[in-house]
């Protein structure tokens, strides 16, 4: 059963996954490229954008909106 609360984090999860991967191509680079200008392990990079990441760094989003010229509030939004 699916609590409302675990609803509201799948649906964050699923739209940073989305913006996450706008972005990227927006800006015409490769997830490697993005993994070379944040110091971000590839792999990590690759479990953002296919949202396989259980629980979000906010030390990470950081470097990836710093990397991306955006705010973190670009990438991530809360839908109740």
């Amino acid at each position: 059963m699916i609590t409302k609360i675990s609803a509201i984090i799948i649906k964050i999860v699923i739209k940073v996954n989305k913006k996450i991967k706008e972005y990227i191509e927006k800006q015409g680079i490769t997830r490697y490229e993005l993994s070379k200008r944040t110091g971000i392990k590839y792999q990590i990079i690759v479990n953002y954008y296919k949202n396989k990441v259980t629980r979000y760094d906010k030390e990470i989003l950081d470097k990836i909106c710093i990397a991306l010229s955006c705010d973190i509030s670009d990438i991530i939004s809360f839908k109740k």
